[in-house]
């Protein structure tokens, strides 16, 4: 970490907290039940996504049967999908028209689907890994951007983010890996701010990344394993440290300013927290790999 700490600093890319950029304003949680009334055909597996549309609908991307189950705000099941086309669950997003995302890193895949499980798009290469325009290798998350296009984590295999239009035409790529600025060691999850910047979960370099649209490096935030990125509607940017078994919140330049839980299986207690998301009332869910639950983190 020293050694990374050094050449970001000396290329000016990590972030001092300046006297005039005040910090977000920490806010806090309870920890709530996230009752789940599922099938008897479904147990749920690793959580490793979850994401909430418009309409308030809960959606899980879990390593089980029925890989991505769709649930009402209360927790009730209202349908699920995916056996015949899911390798292994990783990362699940949802755009603006509530078409729902998914990554998988056992197919090697990007797929888009409707609200309802109708597959509308697939990008990469069924069962076959490559580090092409039109490949993948393991892909992490998914990021959208204002004009439709949409950017991809190649993390686990290509240490690499790639663009695309908003039909899945490859625009441009970058990154490989190391421990350099711009480098990756996992990036693992990706998210876009008010700014329009790219920022990038590089999970085992303990740090965000942060880049322009066109790939350029302007911020490094290091100091903890960004597991999961999510952004609320109030602009609140929130982190899944899957190392530590926390939640963070973060300011604008990356400085952690609330922290939540510890490992354990109590409500607020954390497995290898993934990836989170927020709903229209700030509230957190939490997706749990060794934990094989999600929970209800309620805005205070």
């Amino acid at each position: 970490m020293r050694s990374i700490w050094m050449a970001c600093t000396a290329l000016g890319l990590i972030t001092a907290v300046s006297p005039f950029l005040s910090a977000a304003e920490p806010i806090d949680f309870r920890p709530g039940a996230a009752a789940v009334t599922l099938p008897d055909s479904i147990t749920l597996g690793a959580c490793s996504g979850v994401a909430v549309n418009s309409e308030g609908n809960i959606y899980l991307f879990h390593r089980g049967q029925q890989p991505i189950i769709c649930l009402d705000a209360t927790g009730k099941f209202l349908r699920s999908w995916g056996d015949d086309v899911i390798g292994s669950a990783h990362g699940l997003r949802i755009d603006r028209d509530d078409n729902v995302w998914v990554t998988d890193i056992g197919n090697h895949q990007v797929l888009k689907f409707s609200p309802v499980g109708k597959l509308l798009l697939s990008l990469g290469k069924a069962g076959t890994a490559g580090d092409g325009v039109d490949e993948f290798n393991k892909p992490t998350d998914i990021a959208f951007g204002p004009d439709g296009e949409f950017y991809v984590t190649d993390g686990y295999g290509n240490n690499r983010v790639m663009k695309f239009t908003p039909n899945g035409g490859f625009l441009a790529q970058w990154g490989e890996a190391g421990g350099g600025p711009g480098q990756f060691n996992l990036p693992h999850t990706v998210v876009i701010d008010r700014q329009g910047r790219i920022l990038v979960g590089d999970r085992e370099n303990d740090r965000v990344q942060v880049f322009e649209s066109s790939g350029k490096l302007v911020a490094v935030w290091p100091g903890f394993a960004p597991y999961g990125l999510a952004y609320d509607r109030q602009g609140h940017l929130f982190a899944a440290d899957g190392r530590a078994n926390k939640v963070l919140q973060l300011d604008d330049n990356g400085k952690i300013v609330n922290s939540w839980g510890q490992e354990g299986t109590k409500p607020g207690e954390f497995q290898l927290p993934h990836m989170l998301a927020a709903d229209a009332a700030g509230n957190l869910y939490v997706g749990e790999i060794k934990g094989k639950r999600f929970q209800k983190l309620i805005r205070k």
